[in-house]
């Protein structure tokens, strides 16, 4: 058999008057009317705790949009038994019959749930409809799809058979449950983390971001509709830690997939490696983390499509991206013209409620990153470490807003450049213009992460060098464009140093790591005497 041959989700642009514009907002209004509970689900039921959290609205907190059952440890216990139980036939189950399920997933949120999905990621975590549309539905949908074409890629390669032998590779599932930990910020890589180790065989432990209870529900709805079997991706809501302590002194754990901050994945790592002798097999950990990403910009640079880039890369979705723009490296003699184009452009971003299709920007996810973004907007008002050039408006009384905001820093070494924020705060260091080559070791070790970078430049020497210097520093290195915005398929996304393991989501990379090969050799006609022709004696 063979798989339908993938090709990307087209992104649709909710023009007004447009089908899918209708939907959308008609599907908006009945969301926000509308509170619903989130139950656990294990073993494909759902379950309710009674421990209640809200999943309230960003860019208005004082809406719930519904009340999430919190497990506790009893519950992930619950979870992890359920996944067990799944293993021995999911695991066994053709690949037809995995790929299957979502396949259908994909074309059911392509199709019937894309205005649920999108409404969902626009309430829950303030996304504006376009990054919604390339989130919920176009990526994930691409994940889904894709990933079938890769698994397929990897069961292909196969070893060499020579005569009167047949040598074979059998990818077999990880031996435990795989725990899928996954982030606020993409509804894609919510549903891509738990369903890449399902593809692969898998069973799997889901906890989302409390902050994205919400959109991650209505993606489980969608896999179980799909026709998931029970057990195979068990969902639980609850505290971090304490959750996560469960899967860890677990000795079924297989593997960690995990989509999120530097600090928390560094307590992975110590949690997981502290005693490796409690587990059945060493797990698998799979972890992509945080960037303080560059746009180097050279003299030759257009400037109109630098300040585009510059705009789109620091401020969509509130600058809340791994691969967001934060740093951006000027030749002194291009920064008055495009200091005046930045801030010129930056006046004119509307901030708001997503809902009102005309708002560039939404709020910040949560009170705490509200709080982190007005503190360091503050010290640049005071001079400390920068000095504040455009935007820093910080407002929380109706939904966490935070306007973008440009910052100059001349210390290479100040927070404002070495320090990931997290948010639609864009630090810019101007350099002398004929400092390029050396600004290029500045940029390599000023910071400790290694997720995306870009350059903007006309001159190809220019950009071949930077390409060459810089080759350590970004796993995901753009030309001439901004350094956000991967496609599955198209750019395979990772980074390596402390951005992750860089195992490249959107790529048979990623999904090579939840399969333990094994290797077949059968002989057709076996020897049946011990003896090698070389041990007769030579004729006399």
């Amino acid at each position: 058999m063979q798989a339908p041959r993938p090709t990307n989700e087209q992104v649709l642009d909710y023009a007004p008057g447009s089908p899918e514009r209708l939907a959308l907002k008609a599907r908006l209004r009945e969301m926000q009317s509308t509170r619903i509970e989130l139950p656990l689900v294990i073993d494909g039921r759902e379950v309710r705790t009674g421990w209640l959290e809200d999943a309230i609205v960003p860019h208005d907190h004082r809406q719930v949009l519904a009340l999430a059952h919190l497990a506790n440890a009893a519950q992930m216990g619950e979870a992890i038994t359920a996944a067990q139980r799944a293993a021995p036939d999911w695991s066994r189950r053709s690949w037809e019959e995995r790929a299957a399920v979502f396949l259908r997933a994909a074309d059911i949120a392509a199709g019937p749930w894309r205005a649920t999905l999108n409404a969902a990621t626009m309430l829950g975590q303030s996304k504006t409809v376009h990054q919604a549309e390339i989130d919920s539905a176009a990526e994930l949908v691409d994940f889904w799809r894709f990933n079938v074409d890769f698994m397929l890629r990897i069961y292909a390669d196969q070893p060499v058979s020579s005569a009167g032998v047949w040598n074979r590779v059998d990818y077999r599932p990880l031996e435990g449950f795989v725990y899928a930990a996954t982030p606020f910020n993409f509804t894609a890589i919510a549903g891509n983390l738990p369903s890449a180790p399902a593809l692969m065989g898998n069973t799997v432990v889901w906890k989302p971001s409390a902050a994205a209870k919400f959109s991650a529900h209505f993606v489980m709805e969608v896999l179980r509709l799909a026709g998931l079997p029970p057990g195979v991706i068990n969902l639980v809501y609850g505290d971090a830690r304490d959750i996560s302590n469960v899967a860890f002194e677990s000795s079924s754990l297989g593997g960690v997939h995990f989509t999120g901050s530097t600090e928390v994945f560094r307590q992975i790592l110590k949690k997981v490696n502290a005693e490796p002798t409690r587990y059945r097999t060493y797990p698998r950990i799979v972890g992509e983390t945080g960037g303080k990403n560059f746009v180097l910009a050279h003299s030759s640079c257009e400037l109109e499509a630098l300040a585009a880039a510059v705009i789109r890369g620091g401020f969509e979705y509130q600058g809340q991206k791994c691969s967001a723009a934060s740093r951006v490296f000027v030749p002194e003699p291009l920064w008055p013209a495009l200091k005046e184009r930045l801030c010129d452009e930056m006046a004119t971003i509307r901030v708001g409620d997503v809902a009102d299709f005309g708002n560039f920007m939404g709020a910040v996810i949560d009170e705490k990153a509200w709080n982190r973004h007005a503190g360091a907007i503050a010290k640049a008002r005071a001079g400390t470490g920068g000095r504040l050039l455009a935007g820093g408006g910080a407002d929380k009384a109706l939904g966490y807003f935070i306007h973008p905001t440009l910052v100059e820093a001349d210390d290479i070494r100040s927070s404002f450049l070495t320090e990931e924020f997290f948010g639609p705060i864009v630090s810019v260091h101007v350099y002398p213009e004929r400092g390029f080559e050396a600004l290029l070791q500045v940029v390599d070790e000023t910071s400790a992460y290694g997720l995306t970078g870009s350059i903007f430049a006309q001159d190809r020497k220019a950009i071949d060098t930077a390409s060459d210097r810089l080759r350590n520093a970004a796993g995901n290195f753009y030309i001439n464009d901004k350094p956000t915005g991967a496609v599955v398929g198209q750019q395979p996304f990772g980074g390596a140093r402390f951005s992750g393991t860089n195992d490249k989501a959107g790529s048979m990379w990623n999904l090579i790591r939840w399969v333990s090969p094994r290797t077949i050799k059968e002989t057709f006609v076996p020897p049946r005497d011990y003896r090698y022709r070389h041990l007769a004696s030579d004729p006399a």
